[in-house]
């Protein structure tokens, strides 16, 4: 059957009917541990009770209403993300590219409220991912992206990953802030060091610059901290959310202190569908779990585990595998064959992961995992790796 559906996908052949915790079933019965959780969505895992549950409750109630009226709902669930972050107000919206479309936003318009409109300008990095509205891929860089949609949209200023003589040097008296994933997702799992971050919230606070962070991917307890910029002690000014804050509803959030979004005042912006009832009732569900006592902790221990597990499939196999990167429970393998083919191999040994730049393979699974599914991960990474280690060897003797 021929799809509908845009052909902007390389999908893989293979539909899913159920799932279960890190579980996924497939049409024919094939069941694989997932370690992609629909690129870093899925928090809590599939069909967990406390979000079902949440989700029927609310299906009966209001599904929508705009916000041309008050949201209990979403009031309720910005206060519970302002007294666990940095932030002192919220506004909500569906997606991690609205999300950043409103840091953006939200950074450029304070400068104009402080009478200095020319600032507007964004430092970013090389290898960042920050969306796919035309906004978002111009604050990417990748041409990949911008192919093909005319001129990127002005305002963004790239230089080299984790070089802040480069960031000092970009700044100019257009520069409004820098832009940053601390954990930069698409571009292959680099973590920024925290050092690094320390003195660019100091170059920021010197030069009056706003510190704007994309933690849609590696936010709500990813990384074992609610957010990742939380491993070294920087305070941002404003942070762009999503992915795992619905644990699967889409729902995103752009979280700033009240001087940043100083300038976002009444019809500055807005959203349609962004604070809903049914997502901020599910985003809530999503915080009883995360938020819950022990729970970060125990994702930084399996992160550590995970850890050594990839370091000693690292040293079984250093002709398939470079390197391993990453926090928490979001992990890179940089493949010496090609990542595609490495995912593929997973795929074909029940395990999914989603691929990255840098030729690096993603490990993103729930947050709800123990030591068993990191060992079943493992011994399937260990075949996969094998399969590739036979055909050097076939190759060879040929």
């Amino acid at each position: 059957m021929t799809s509908a559906l845009y052909p902007t996908y390389a999908r893989a052949d293979v539909a899913f009917t159920r799932g279960e915790g890190a579980w996924l079933f497939a049409e024919n019965g094939d069941r694989y541990l997932d370690f992609a959780s629909g690129v870093a969505v899925l928090s809590l895992g599939h069909d967990h009770p406390h979000l079902v549950e949440t989700l029927k409750a609310a299906a009966e109630k209001p599904w929508h209403v705009s916000n041309l009226f008050r949201i209990p709902e979403a009031e309720r669930l910005a206060q519970r993300l302002v007294a666990v972050t940095f932030a002192e107000t919220v506004f909500f919206v569906n997606s991690g590219a609205e999300a950043v479309e409103c840091a953006i936003k939200t950074a450029r318009k304070y400068h104009a409220a402080n009478g200095q409109p020319e600032r507007y300008r964004l430092i970013t990095f090389e290898g960042a991912f920050h969306g796919r509205t035309l906004a978002t891929i111009a604050a990417g860089g990748n041409p990949k992206y911008l192919d093909g949609f005319g001129p990127p949209l002005d305002g963004f200023d790239q230089v080299p990953f984790d070089d802040l003589a480069a960031v000092e040097a970009a700044i100019t008296e257009e520069t409004a802030g820098v832009l940053l994933e601390p954990v930069q997702g698409e571009g292959g799992l680099r973590v920024f060091p925290h050092e690094f971050l320390r003195k660019l919230r100091a170059l920021c606070d010197a030069r009056g610059l706003l510190l704007v962070l994309d933690e849609v991917q590696c936010g709500v307890g990813r990384t074992g901290k609610f957010l990742a910029c939380e491993h070294s002690g920087v305070t941002p000014d404003i942070v762009a959310l999503a992915k795992g804050l619905g644990g699967g509803f889409p729902l995103g959030a752009c979280l700033a202190t009240r001087e940043a979004a100083k300038g976002m005042t009444l019809g500055t912006h807005g959203s349609t569908f962004g604070g809903n009832p049914l997502a901020t009732t599910v985003g809530a569900a999503v915080l009883d779990v995360v938020l819950a006592e022990g729970f970060l902790a125990r994702v930084a221990a399996l992160g550590g585990h995970l850890r050594q597990r990839l370091a000693e499939l690292h040293d079984r196999h250093p002709r398939v595998i470079e390197a391993i990167r990453g926090e928490g429970l979001m992990f890179g393998v940089k493949t010496r064959v090609p990542n595609g083919e490495f995912a593929a191999a997973a795929r074909a040994e029940g395990l999914l992961l989603p691929i990255a730049g840098d030729n690096v393979v993603r490990l993103l699974p729930p947050l709800i995992i123990d030591e068993s599914h990191i060992s079943e991960a493992f011994d399937r990474l260990d075949r996969a790796c094998a399969r590739f280690a036979a055909k050097a060897e076939q190759l060879g003797a040929a």
